[in-house]
């Protein structure tokens, strides 16, 4: 279950935050999530809250923004949303496609106190 590391790695970030600002409890934690990252939300919510016992993140959210996938056709070099993995650029109709966003996976604000 990769998620534990990933989840681990959230904390990591998070505590080194609260640190560097004088901080002593982690309320929330928001974080970008592509849908191609291969990261599956329940298991890292359940990661998360497993590890954040006994931690000044204990309690804390962790709030999932959910990126879909995008795709930009290297033919016609339209941008667009890929709708149930189907790699089709919904403009010309070409197969040439470049995935140019849904892979993220990234802290993007923390909320301390």
């Amino acid at each position: 279950m990769h998620e534990m590391s990933i989840a681990e790695g959230i904390l990591d970030i998070a505590l080194d935050t609260m640190k560097q600002n004088d901080a002593t409890v982690i309320h929330s934690i928001q974080l970008n999530l592509g849908l191609m990252s291969g990261v599956e939300p329940d298991a890292l919510h359940f990661c998360f809250d497993a590890i954040t016992k006994d931690t000044p993140a204990e309690g804390a959210t962790l709030n999932i923004n959910t990126i879909p996938i995008k795709g930009q056709c290297l033919d016609c070099d339209h941008e667009f949303i890929v709708q149930e993995y189907v790699f089709v650029c919904q403009s010309c109709g070409g197969h040439t496609v470049q995935t140019v966003g849904g892979r993220e996976l990234q802290v993007t604000s923390i909320d301390i106190d």
